[in-house]
């Protein structure tokens, strides 16, 4: 089978998802477009050069629906024979769209594609779509649906994590951010956003708190607990699930949650030949990917079946994988995933992650893949493992490796 390359990855710093967010006036399109002019531009690419625009993104209505994917390429400097195809599985949309076109290139379906996504959680607000599983109440009910804070509180309670432990990862993905940015280590990556006269937006992670400390966080009120507790008594319907548990414990709140935030990622993909034939070197190739269903109740517990499913697929062991990103979508996600499989956690979301820079939902699979080689590149490392927990219960993951 044909190998699938990375050539290229980047993406636009995160805005506050909010009124007073840098990001607030760019749209969606506006933002995808700016993106692969970026690919384009710096790859010394023609407007045709890739089969296909594959781009995550969850919330699809208003100015994100209507296949958000062509509109960016009408908006964009690629060739209008260039069509787009806008993808939805919720948080790991933007992996997802990297995936597929991983896999269309090693099945032979085109040479190149550029894949990624986009979300402004700003401008069109998440659950605006009005989702089945959320307001159809033969779905929810038969599914024993809760919202997404519900089911991270359940994995705490679950797993027995504290919300020490969950204001511990907090703290510790702010210091890691900080000293990322710092370093200057996603500089290879940003891509500034400006507006239509040149001038400059943004051009750092605007959502950050570096000065975020344990006291701080210990001084916010549980944001779950109230819709838990008082009707329509989400934790009554968890524990329909999960019989065995007395009480959710609700150790989750804004800061030690992700983040809402704007924000694009894209990620050029191409066969041996289409490196070749533009002069282009890759990167790393995907060596495998994988998804899988879980349960709807506890929700965000994919990260590990998922691994759990590409490493056995592929004859690996988790102790062939240097470096991990799992999205901090919850801290009792990570620290689910890190408990599971015994990593050390200096070698998982080395340099920060969702809870210090946000999730900008369609966005983020393809960001922590490009953030994934950046560090295997900065520290001359080989494999690292991105996975990310789903809505509605799933798990998506994607192993790169150096070439």
């Amino acid at each position: 089978m044909t190998e699938a390359y990375i050539y290229d990855a980047l993406r636009s710093p995160r805005g506050k998802g909010r009124k007073d967010g840098a990001l607030q006036e760019v749209t969606a399109v506006s933002l995808s477009a700016q993106m692969l002019n970026a690919v384009k531009d710096r790859n010394g690419l023609e407007g045709h050069a890739v089969e296909d625009v594959i781009w995550g993104n969850v919330t699809q209505v208003k100015e994100q629906g209507g296949c958000l994917a062509r509109s960016a390429v009408l908006a964009s400097n690629l060739d209008q024979s260039i069509p787009g195809l806008a993808i939805n599985r919720f948080c790991a949309s933007g992996m997802e769209a990297v995936n597929l076109a991983a896999n269309q290139v090693k099945g032979g379906a085109g040479q190149a594609y550029i894949a990624g996504g986009v979300e402004m959680m700003g401008r069109v607000p998440m659950g605006s779509d009005g989702a089945a599983i959320a307001v159809d109440p033969t779905l929810a009910m038969g599914t024993y649906f809760v919202p997404q804070g519900i089911s991270a509180d359940l994995i705490a309670t679950e797993y027995g994590f504290s919300r020490e432990d969950a204001d511990a990862l907090a703290v510790e993905s702010q210091r890691r951010a900080k000293a990322a940015w710092d370093d200057n280590r996603f500089a290879n990556s940003i891509v500034a956003v400006r507006d239509q006269n040149g001038l400059l937006i943004l051009d750092h992670d605007e959502f950050m708190r570096p000065a975020t400390d344990m006291q701080s966080l210990g001084a916010l009120k549980a944001s779950f607990k109230d819709m838990g507790e008082t009707m329509p008594g989400f934790d009554n319907i968890a524990k329909l699930k999960y019989p065995h548990l007395e009480a959710i414990n609700h150790i989750h709140h804004a800061g030690n949650s992700s983040g809402i935030v704007d924000g694009s990622a894209a990620v050029l993909i191409g066969n041996k030949e289409f490196g070749e034939a533009h002069g282009l070197k890759p990167r790393a190739r995907i060596r495998a990917t994988a998804k899988i269903g879980t349960d709807p109740t506890i929700m965000l517990t994919g990260p590990v079946p998922v691994t759990e499913k590409i490493l056995a697929d592929h004859g690996m062991a988790i102790g062939d994988i240097d470096l991990f990103e799992v999205n901090e979508a919850f801290a009792s996600v990570v620290l689910r995933f890190q408990q599971a499989f015994d990593v050390d956690p200096a070698k998982v979301n080395v340099n920060g992650g969702s809870i210090a820079m946000g999730h900008p939902l369609g966005a983020t699979g393809a960001i922590i893949i490009g953030t994934l080689l950046d560090e295997l590149e900065r520290r001359d490392q080989e494999v690292g493992l991105a996975t990310l927990c789903i809505a509605s219960g799933m798990g998506a993951a994607t192993i790169i490796e150096r070439v």
